[in-house]
């Protein structure tokens, strides 16, 4: 019995993938509560400023991404000497530990346990390297794309139904004695099962182990200088790093804007973001392969990034109390973010050399996690001056993305 099941390693990439996303987004509607000075569940001193929240909110929301930024192509090297399974077994079982110290943390409202919690959160998030290693140990050029497609979904739906059950978890007018703690222990009984699923169908797809094992620390920051010195990727990383970057000024603080401007409790945030999941699901099911067919890939990004960029600056346009325009931007912040991360690994992968494609990934993944990182550091101080300043930066540098790329990105010379 247990053979015929362990036929099936997708199912546990996929879980697994997609509980690291949905933690990520069970995050968002609940860091409003943490920090907001009406919300009884704040966890700063009381004799802390507002501005002093903001700050906190931004250094936790980068612990995440740095330790993820470091630890993947780490986790990547360990799996390659001591096989797949075992690592995201130990991985996971990590994931769900940080899951309890957060919500520990909240309860406790123990502030340096919230950043040990991310960090360890991050380190084990790192196993994003060997989901993909598995990917790439059990998949034929013929079913290759469909395959890594389904990492595709796993992000798709974390993003979708993240913020949704974050915001319903913590929110007691929908059943008494949830709190801003619940949906963390929920996320850590997901992590068990999740390992539980790994052990059952994931057999060890590693089928030659490395002899000699070089671990590389510092294999992040090496990234980091070849994504800027590689012929082709150097005209196409800049704008990725600062796309990334734009949308993560966005989602730090939108929330907070949501819950000042708009009164939202963290049930409407999570519902609304769920609502802007919807329309990035359907882009990309729908539209994104009908805008393949016509255009290329340059020509779609040449476009795509200003548009966000324009969607992002509408938010600050609607007036305050006037919630029901937020539900006619999120189609266009939908299509035009949709879009761009759509069209973004298509062309790094057509950039490179078909001999280093997997390295080429690495780095862009490896970039789009540094590039969470600042921003989200930068977005707290820039709340300070005003709430709603980190969305109008936030677009601006999703308008510098695309602008870098107008004047890097060579068609006739990188076709």
């Amino acid at each position: 019995m247990r053979e015929k099941l362990s036929k099936y390693p997708l199912l546990a990439v996929f879980t697994t993938i997609f509980i690291d996303l949905l933690a990520v987004g069970i995050l968002i509607p609940v860091f409003p509560l943490l920090i907001l000075p009406n919300s009884p569940e704040k966890i700063i001193p009381s004799d802390w400023s507002i501005s002093s929240g903001f700050i906190l909110l931004g250094w936790l929301s980068a612990t995440y991404p740095i330790m993820q930024f470091l630890a993947t192509p780490i986790l990547g090297e360990i799996s390659d000497r001591w096989g797949r399974k075992i690592v995201l077994i130990i991985s996971v079982i990590g994931t769900s530990f940080s899951y309890m110290l957060f919500a520990l943390a909240i309860v406790q409202k123990n502030i340096p346990l919230l950043f040990i919690s991310r960090a360890l959160d991050g380190i084990t998030g790192g196993n994003i390297s060997v989901a993909q290693a598995v990917i790439s140990d059990i998949s034929t050029p013929s079913n290759r794309a469909r395959n890594f497609g389904l990492v595709g979904m796993a992000f798709g739906l974390g993003f979708i139904l993240g913020p949704y059950i974050g915001g319903k978890l913590a929110d007691p007018s929908v059943v008494s004695w949830f709190d801003a703690s619940t949906p963390f222990w929920f996320a850590a009984a997901l992590s068990l099962l999740n390992v539980c699923i790994i052990f059952i169908f994931l057999p060890e797809t590693l089928k030659t182990k490395a002899n000699e094992f070089k671990l590389h620390l510092f294999k992040s920051i090496q990234n980091i200088s070849t994504a800027f010195s590689r012929p082709g990727l150097r005209n196409v990383i800049p704008s990725t790093f600062l796309f990334n970057g734009g949308f993560t000024f966005f989602t730090t603080f939108f929330a907070v804007y949501l819950a000042n401007e708009f009164n939202f409790t963290q049930g409407n945030t999570g519902d609304y973001f769920a609502y802007i999941g919807l329309w990035i699901a359907l882009v990309q099911g729908l539209i994104t392969a009908k805008v393949a067919k016509k255009f290329k890939d340059w020509q779609v990004l040449r476009y795509s990034m200003f548009g966000m960029a324009i969607a992002l600056l509408c938010y600050m346009a609607v007036p305050a109390g006037q919630y029901k325009w937020l539900f006619f931007v999120a189609p266009f912040v939908a299509l035009f973010s949709g879009l761009t991360q759509a069209f973004i690994p298509t062309i790094v992968s057509r950039v490179t050399p078909k001999n280093i494609q997997g390295e080429a990934l690495g780095i862009n993944a490896s970039v789009s996690a540094l590039s969470q990182t600042f921003p989200a550091i930068l977005s707290g101080y820039v709340a300070t001056i005003n709430q709603h300043l980190p969305v109008t930066v936030g677009a601006a540098f999703v308008a510098a993305a695309g602008f870098v790329f107008w004047v890097l990105y060579k068609p006739k010379i990188l076709q």
